[in-house]
């Protein structure tokens, strides 16, 4: 046992750049998938307005498009409207490719709750914004939570889209690795991996602490 490649994992600058630049796309395309996704979950299930079957088919549409065709129609876009290829690039990708998993996630949890609580509170004077923020998106918080450890998972291990959509200026962890393990798995990229796994279950314990207090909290209700 030993603790030497943990500390080769912390001296590879390049391996820390591409780990941190990995985090920071997958935290911020999780939180705005989530947030899009939020709205438009809740806009699709509740009001009836021109375009929605539209919209919720091309949510289904791209999720079981295939990478290489998200990649290719992400590449070719941004080179149309001259987005360089990097941080903003990977973000706008990212954020695509992730919402309708959150989307799909949010409109479970709306479709399983009793809408006459909805009713209810419109009945008892409840404006239309309090409804949303102070009982419709308390409701589906552990929803919410899940779509977004979805989504920073999906963003975080992404392959296909991330190498067509970054620039050489801008490096991710899963692109670093598929690079180094052409030559060979070194130890600290084993190293990487195991605090991977354990911030995954650490995040997986996390959110059934919140779901299993959410349903107890319904319980006592």
């Amino acid at each position: 046992f030993t603790l030497k490649w943990f500390k080769a994992m912390i001296d590879n600058h390049s391996l820390m750049v591409a780990t941190g630049n990995s985090l920071v796309i997958a935290a911020c395309a999780a939180t705005l998938a989530t947030i899009i996704g939020s709205l438009g979950a809740i806009g699709m299930s509740r009001y009836l307005f021109p375009g929605r079957l539209v919209l919720k088919g091309t949510t289904v549409t791209l999720m079981m498009a295939p990478d290489i065709i998200l990649a290719i129609a992400f590449l070719v876009l941004f080179i149309a409207i001259g987005i360089s290829l990097g941080f903003w690039s990977l973000l706008l990708a990212h954020v695509t490719f992730c919402l309708p998993f959150a989307i799909m996630t949010i409109t479970a949890r709306l479709e399983d709750f009793e809408p006459n609580i909805l009713d209810a509170d419109r009945d008892l004077g409840a404006s239309e914004k309090n409804i949303v923020m102070l009982v419709l998106l308390p409701m589906i918080r552990p929803a919410i939570i899940s779509s977004w450890l979805l989504s920073f998972t999906l963003s975080l291990d992404d392959v296909i889209v991330s190498s067509f959509v970054t620039g050489p200026a801008f490096d991710v962890l899963p692109l670093k690795i598929f690079s180094m393990v052409k030559v060979g798995v070194r130890p600290e990229v084993n190293a990487l991996a195991t605090l991977l796994v354990l911030i995954s279950i650490v995040f997986v314990i996390v959110s059934q602490l919140i779901l299993k207090e959410h349903k107890t909290n319904e319980i006592i209700k």
